[in-house]
């Protein structure tokens, strides 16, 4: 059973939510309209993941997510929105979402990007992924650094290439023979030699430096 916190300034949508998820056995523990709401219920509940709209009054889902990751790193968030520009889906990612889904996916599209979220990888709908590649494919030519630049090994590669996969940390450490903790010291060591925030930007990361070929 997943619990999961709601957060949109529309009841209606909340409600239409909540009743069509508790019907996957995901529980939704806690609604809120709004950042600020979201945050104070982080205090009191047990959240397996977050479900959460970008503009809405008070705190919006940008700087909600901020604040969350920042607090409680260990809970996932999962945008569900109907912003697709890239700007917004740049900010959310850098905020530090796992996820990034558009309001008019199907419930089923919706149900398996929690699960997925929930599990510990990425999910963007096809839509929102072609968005990104279409801001990336449209910006300037600007000189970019190299493996070496960076000076990656080859292990912190094929664990930046199995993240851009979407591969789970069990996935990873089955894979490459190795424990998770010592993926997670991977990622760690990733994020730091390259500057970003979290797993999301890693992905960014390797996309915008065309590292792997089948990206």
């Amino acid at each position: 059973m997943i619990k999961v916190i709601l957060v949109d300034d529309h009841h209606m949508i909340r409600n239409g939510l909540k009743t069509f998820l508790e019907e996957e056995e995901i529980t939704v523990v806690g609604e809120a309209k709004n950042g600020q709401e979201g945050l104070e219920l982080m205090q009191s509940l047990d959240v397996d993941l977050v479900v959460t709209d970008i503009m809405m009054p008070v705190m919006d889902g940008i700087e909600f997510t901020t604040q969350l990751t920042k607090h409680h790193p260990q809970i996932p968030v999962l945008a569900l929105t109907m912003l697709n520009e890239h700007q917004n889906i740049k900010q959310m990612l850098t905020a530090g979402a796992k996820g990034y889904i558009l309001k008019d996916c199907t419930q089923e599209e919706l149900i398996n990007a929690i699960k997925i979220v929930h599990s510990g990888s990425n999910y963007y709908s096809a839509n929102v992924t072609q968005v990104i590649m279409q801001g990336l494919s449209s910006k300037p030519k600007v000189k970019k650094r190299t493996i070496t630049d960076i000076a990656l090994t080859e292990r912190e590669l094929e664990v930046l290439h199995l993240i851009c996969k979407e591969k789970t940390n069990k996935e990873m450490a089955e894979e490459l023979f190795v424990t998770t903790r010592t993926i997670e010291a991977h990622k760690r060591n990733l994020i730091e030699k390259t500057g970003c925030k979290n797993v999301a930007g890693l992905v960014l990361y390797a996309i915008e430096r065309n590292l792997f070929s089948d990206l």
